[in-house]
């Protein structure tokens, strides 16, 4: 089981890499929806509710990763 989560985790690591969008800004953007989505984890796995700090340093997430992701640039 550890072996199968190990290549799991390399994968995981490694199919990023190929996205056809600057890596960098993929990454970051994946990382501001993890974010997210380990709140929302955690309130509905865990039972453990967010407070509204959770929530506003969720938003603030989503915000970067829009900010990321589709702020025009000159190049």
């Amino acid at each position: 089981m550890g072996l199968l989560g190990a290549v799991i985790l390399v994968l995981y690591g490694i199919i990023p890499t190929y996205q056809a969008a600057h890596f960098g800004r993929v990454y970051a953007a994946y990382g501001g929806v993890f974010v997210v989505l380990s709140i929302l984890w955690g309130w509905g796995i865990d039972r453990v509710a967010p407070d509204r700090y959770d929530v506003l340093g969720g938003l603030i997430c989503i915000l970067g990763v829009a900010v990321i992701m589709y702020v025009p640039r000159s190049n």
